[in-house]
């Protein structure tokens, strides 16, 4: 088995109130405008991992990379892959991601408003940082305004959700130590998640 050690604040999944109050009800924004309420939440998750910190973006950082450790089919639509502007679209075209932000080990992405929904302001950071010359920290943060949700109980539905999604996105990231994941089952199932075996 790989050791892939997890951080103790990292995967507490704090959920960070950075601005407005936790309303039980808010007015629903209409599809493409922007909450009338913001309250905007960080989800910080991070891991250590027994590579050198290249080594570790080579394998899990390439902007397509999503495909294999959350398991969302991945084309590049526009752009080079890492540089400012590029877009992928995820699941066939259902979501659109767009570099808006990049270092050499990190990117950060935002979703641009979608028809038919209330702009959520998405953006999330994938960054490797450097530990030791054998050791490295990713860190994977999603901010989001969950002021579009009608309501306090749905904004905690929706929280939980997303911290399940990255926290098994970043758990898979074992890849980097060079293992592999368990084979995805049949649609319909769950798979991806969890550690893999060396």
């Amino acid at each position: 088995m790989l050791n892939l050690k997890k951080t103790g604040a990292g995967l507490a999944l704090a959920f960070a109130t950075l601005t407005g109050a936790g309303n039980a009800q808010t007015p629903a924004p209409e599809a493409g405008a922007a909450a009338p309420t913001p309250m905007y939440y960080a989800f910080p998750l991070e891991i250590v991992v027994n590579k050198p910190a290249a080594e570790v973006w080579a394998r899990v950082g390439k902007y397509c990379d999503i495909q294999e450790w959350l398991g969302l089919a991945c084309t590049l639509n526009s752009g080079k892959e890492g540089e400012m502007g590029a877009v992928r679209s995820l699941n066939n075209g259902a979501i659109q991601e767009i570099i808006v932000g990049k270092s050499a080990m990190s990117y950060t992405y935002a979703q641009p408003a979608r028809p038919g929904r209330p702009y959520d302001m998405y953006h999330g950071t994938l960054e490797a940082q450097a530990m030791t010359p054998a050791t490295t920290k990713l860190i994977y943060t999603v901010v989001i305004d969950e002021g579009v949700q009608p309501d306090d109980a749905a904004r905690e539905k929706d929280k939980t959700r997303r911290a399940t999604q990255f926290k098994t996105a970043l758990d898979n990231m074992i890849l980097a130590e060079g293992g592999t994941l368990p084979p995805r089952p049949a649609r319909g199932g769950r798979g991806g998640q969890g550690r893999g075996q060396q």
